[in-house]
């Protein structure tokens, strides 16, 4: 920070143009803005998470001028930052083509080079709807002020609980060209947004996510400080698609959603059930081997059930509406029983908790494990589906665990090593924690406060202990406590959510669960909520994304491929295949009319880790030939050898792409 006299603004204080805003006492600031010697002042650089947010959200605003440049009658809905970029609503008469994205491009490219400013206004209600008479969805905000949350997602960037602000771009003479509705901050000019931005897509978007409103065009758009940051996250995507586990899962073979059964259910074809297969036959074993009890419950449940959960009050728009069973009507048509509501279940811990009533407890059964492959089903909106990472019907490798109060530490320091630990053998290593809280005020979250503070400490210690970076998630929680989420990096640096571990004194106060003490007085146990994978499905497709569909021997759905170099060998070839199989391996002997090299081909491109290749010499010696994904090849290798090898690249979880891999 350079010598100033105070009063100052950013500009004077921080000079260096990669700062492109402050934090003023704790609250994101434009540079412009005047502090005193008094306040609290940090720089925001543009390569910082709020300078990136703040650089993308001021390009959506480009993004809009550019749509209203070119086309004044569009109406503006809401345009936030998101993860890498950012997007824009609007409502037009007619959707967005490849020709007008290029055209408002080519604006937006003006706009910047214009070097135009943005300029914060504090405005009143009456004053920002006089303003904004022509824009229907901004005066619909500016009635829902102070309850953004519930206005749309992503509309706080608009407006919020505090005071309504507008920010006019004004161009080099100090005249507003254009205007918008928010909440700010903004890097000070346009010619910082530079050339390290892109549109990317045009999607359909209902105003305020609800499928009653009106549907809007939404641009979709990414920025960074520099063009090289641009082409390496461009690159990024190129390889992220290569991996998508929807092209993947069609193209080996995996998985499919039929139109028939309808959107967001998957079957799994027989080469995914196997992968699906082997995932859960080891988590199984992990769980077993440590103390876990594993339990079943059905997929419907009366209502009752999630009325004593608050999951009807809190989660109903994610559920599948009820059926109304057993009602019974005489010949007059007179009801002489009521129906009753049964509902598909989006949750597994309240079956879990009647688990535990069904009987007296003692201190000394603490902790109980009970843990299960639940299939759940929610109700998620249409817009909202990505292949198997958000789906209607899903099964969760769900556990709950009862403890008592001084338990509860060393039980959460013990799932969190059983997470991490069981997540490096599916082959993720790269982590990071992220700590859930409630928002104060928000009437979704439920319990005493005093339990939310207890609970939320205990999770952050057990977070810190870790050594793992820890990062706040602040109003992220489930409506009954707080959490952790393990966060994993992939093969390409992308960060998914993984396992998360919650703290819960509301379900056993709401379900009235009780055990005996040494003291022999009843008292409540704290549960918590354990999903190593989330879901089956997402985590399916996580690893397939992950390894490119490569799979580590343990997971490929065919393990090991025999190839004869000629149909006179191909016997040789099924003796050993026949001992893999009976040793377990998953081993198949390609008997086919095409020709070796087409042979070769086809199985490399379905990620077959292991191919056996015999000729005259190997059948005479007594040997196999391996190739591997990558076409390096290992020659003249015993048969036993190959055998016990292949056996210990299965068991010690190994992946295998080339010849070194296997050595």
């Amino acid at each position: 920070m350079t010598d100033v006299s105070y009063p100052a603004d950013g500009f004077a204080l921080f000079p260096d143009r990669s700062v492109v805003a402050l934090r003023v006492n704790g609250e994101l600031k434009d540079l412009a803005t005047v502090v005193t010697e008094a306040d609290d002042v940090e720089p925001v650089t543009i390569d910082s998470a709020d300078g990136l947010s703040i650089l993308r959200h001021s390009t959506a605003h480009v993004l809009a001028q550019a749509v209203q440049r070119i086309n004044p009658q569009a109406n503006l809905g809401i345009g936030p930052p998101i993860t890498d970029g950012f997007y824009y609503d609007f409502q037009v008469d007619e959707p967005f083509t490849p020709e007008d994205v290029k055209a408002i491009k080519k604006e937006m490219e003006r706009i910047v080079r214009e070097g135009q400013r943005f300029v914060r206004r504090v405005v009143t209600d009456d004053e920002a709807r006089a303003e904004l008479a022509d824009e229907p969805f901004k005066l619909e905000l500016i009635g829902l002020k102070g309850g953004s949350a519930e206005a749309a997602e992503g509309a706080s960037v608009e407006v919020g609980a505090g005071e309504l602000t507008i920010y006019d771009n004004t161009n080099r003479d100090g005249e507003t060209v254009w205007k918008d509705l928010c909440r700010g901050p903004h890097v000070p000019g346009t010619r910082m947004i530079g050339n390290g931005w892109d549109l990317t897509r045009v999607a359909g978007a209902y105003w305020r996510g609800s499928e009653k409103n009106p549907q809007l065009q939404r641009i979709y758009g990414t920025a960074w400080p520099t063009k090289d940051e641009l082409r390496a996250y461009q690159q990024r995507l190129e390889e992220a698609a290569k991996r998508d586990h929807r092209k993947l899962g069609k193209e080996l073979d995996l998985f499919s959603f039929p139109d028939e059964i309808g959107p967001g259910l998957s079957v799994f074809h027989p080469k995914g059930g196997i992968i699906r297969y082997e995932i859960e036959r080891y988590m199984r074993e992990r769980l077993l081997a440590s103390g876990y009890d594993v339990v079943n419950t059905p997929h419907i449940t009366k209502g009752d059930l999630f009325m004593t959960s608050g999951h009807l009050q809190w989660y109903a728009d994610g559920m599948y509406p009820p059926m109304v069973l057993d009602e019974v009507v005489d010949e007059d048509g007179h009801t002489s029983r009521e129906g009753q509501e049964y509902y598909l279940k989006p949750m597994n811990c309240p079956f879990h908790n009647l688990i535990f009533r069904s009987r007296g407890r003692s201190y000394r059964e603490l902790p109980l494990r009970l843990s299960e492959f639940g299939s759940v089903y929610r109700y998620e909106k249409s817009g909202t589906l990505a292949g198997l990472t958000r789906v209607r019907g899903m099964t969760q490798d769900d556990t709950h665990i009862y403890v008592t109060a001084d338990q509860v530490k060393g039980e959460l320091t013990h799932s969190l090593e059983f997470v991490l630990q069981t997540l490096r053998d599916y082959g993720l290593n790269d982590f990071y924690l992220e700590l859930s809280t409630k928002e104060d005020g928000n009437p979704k979250f439920i319990g005493a406060d005093e339990m939310w503070t207890e609970a939320t400490q205990t999770l952050r210690e057990v977070a810190e202990a870790s050594g793992l970076e820890l990062v706040a998630d602040p109003g992220g929680a489930a409506f009954y406590g707080p959490k952790i989420s393990v966060q994993a990096r992939d093969a390409i640096g992308r960060t998914w959510q993984m396992s998360t571990i919650q703290l819960d004194f509301n379900q056993p106060e709401r379900f009235e669960l009780e055990y005996t003490g040494p003291d022999g007085e009843k008292h409540r146990p704290v549960m918590i909520h354990r999903a190593l994978f989330g879901s089956i499905e997402r985590f399916f497709a996580i690893l397939l994304e992950h390894y490119a569909g490569a799979f580590p021997v343990w997971l490929a759905p065919v393990q090991v491929v025999g190839v004869p170099v000629a149909d006179d060998f191909a016997d040789h070839l099924d003796d050993v295949i026949s001992g893999l199989r009976a040793a377990g391996v998953r081993a198949e002997l390609d008997r086919s009319d095409d020709r070796m090299q087409k042979k070769i081909r086809t199985h490399t491109t379905q990620k077959v880790p292991l191919m056996l290749i015999a000729g005259a010499q190997d059948r005479d010696a007594g040997t196999v030939s391996f190739r591997f994904r990558d076409g390096s090849q290992e020659n003249g290798v015993p048969v036993a050898d190959a055998v016990r090898r292949i056996s210990e690249a299965i068991a010690s979880k190994a992946l295998v792409n080339t010849a070194e891999d296997f050595a």
